[in-house]
């Protein structure tokens, strides 16, 4: 009988066993690739958007997997209950930290484990670069009024978030989270150069960008950039990015300047 507890995207790969294929545990995955992890009350949530444009080409080519696990299937009782009454009272429920447990046991592989959180650390360009040369993670998604404290300590749980504001589950959060991730492994855009001009990756933001036509409602394309010259156009690329950073997000601008 086939596995039920996960949902595995992309190619498989074929593993030798003494036993037959049908009668494996786990899903069927590829070696060496970066892999995506998901425990979700929702796994029919994913890939989601990561299943188009070039993440879900991707996908499709072997380039990254994801398998998602059901949550619920780790459920107490006959009604599989995921989560209870927070101790001490006050509203709303919190994920019980045996079923997030459970969950986790049969989940994780290699990599950090993160916990999609509002109360977590900011998602930043960085993180995304330092998780893409990783093995890949496993990802907890969040509901309710969150996951009992227990469970985020005994498993070393990195708390993230991907902005000041609540959303009703971690299942949005993670899948930006993986888009700005997943970009950024080898062969996943093409062209590896565009991902060091962007905004972000060197601490400013980028610089504006302008195709044809070369006039457009009366708008013209900036002169330096039909002029052939590559320093100038560098050297305007930069000034501009400056002057983005410094008027738009002052914050980074200090930070990159001080």
């Amino acid at each position: 009988m086939t596995n039920r507890l996960t949902k595995s995207h992309g190619r498989k790969s074929i593993r030798a066993s003494l036993r037959p294929r049908s009668l494996m545990d786990g899903p069927e995955e590829l070696a060496n690739v970066w892999t995506a992890r998901i425990v979700t009350l929702f796994p029919d949530t994913f890939p989601g958007v990561l299943g188009a444009s070039l993440t879900g080409k991707a996908l499709k080519d072997g380039k990254w997997q994801m398998h998602t696990t059901d949550l619920r299937l780790y459920g107490e009782g006959k009604h599989r209950n995921v989560d209870d009454t927070p101790s001490g009272g006050g509203a709303g429920m919190v994920l019980r930290a045996d079923v997030v447990g459970r969950a986790i046991e049969a989940t994780h592989r290699l990599g950090p484990i993160l916990y999609m959180s509002p109360r977590g650390r900011p998602f930043t360009q960085d993180m995304a670069h330092t998780l893409a040369q990783g093995p890949g993670c496993t990802i907890l998604c969040g509901r309710f009024e969150g996951v009992d404290e227990r469970a985020i300590a005994h498993y070393g749980m990195q708390e993230v978030s991907i902005g000041d504001y609540v959303l009703t589950g971690g299942e949005l959060a993670a899948q930006v989270m993986l888009d700005a991730t997943v970009r950024l492994l080898p062969g996943v855009l093409g062209n590896e150069a565009s991902t060091q001009e962007e905004s972000h990756s060197n601490g400013f933001l980028e610089h504006p960008q302008y195709t044809r036509p070369t006039e457009w409602m009366g708008r013209e394309i900036p002169s330096v950039l039909t002029s052939g010259d590559h320093g100038k156009i560098a050297e305007w690329r930069r000034m501009q990015s400056e002057e983005l950073t410094k008027t738009r997000r002052p914050d980074l601008w200090n930070k990159r300047t001080s």
